[in-house]
């Protein structure tokens, strides 16, 4: 588990996926929650309209999935008991991006 600064998050999800029609996807968990211990969330190109998604998978039984058309509105969804991931942010802890190593992620989005 690993604790990355929300201005790191910020540039991770400003990263462009239309162009190479990539997604980013972060599995994380919330510290000492018993809900949410592996959640994902992510980013995608929606082929539609050649806009982007930001969206929650919180639950593994489906219950808990949002999208949101902005990252203003994605980050500030108070999808956490009425707490946004703004809100709780120092208690997100990543798991896996993009299914690969998080320290090994990072580097790519971070410093590429």
């Amino acid at each position: 588990m690993v604790k990355i600064s929300f201005s790191d998050f910020e540039r991770i999800m400003s990263r462009k996926v239309i162009v190479k029609q990539t997604c980013i996807e972060i599995e994380f968990c919330v510290d000492n929650s018993p809900v949410y211990h592996d959640s994902w969330l992510g980013k995608m190109a929606n082929d539609e309209n050649s806009s982007v998604s930001y969206w929650f998978g919180l639950t593994a039984d489906g219950s808990q999935a949002y999208d949101y058309d902005s990252f203003e509105q994605f980050v500030n969804a108070r999808v956490f008991n009425d707490n946004s991931l703004c809100d709780i942010w120092d208690s997100i802890s990543l798991l896996s991006i993009d299914a690969c190593d998080v320290q090994e992620r990072l580097s790519y989005y971070l410093y590429s």
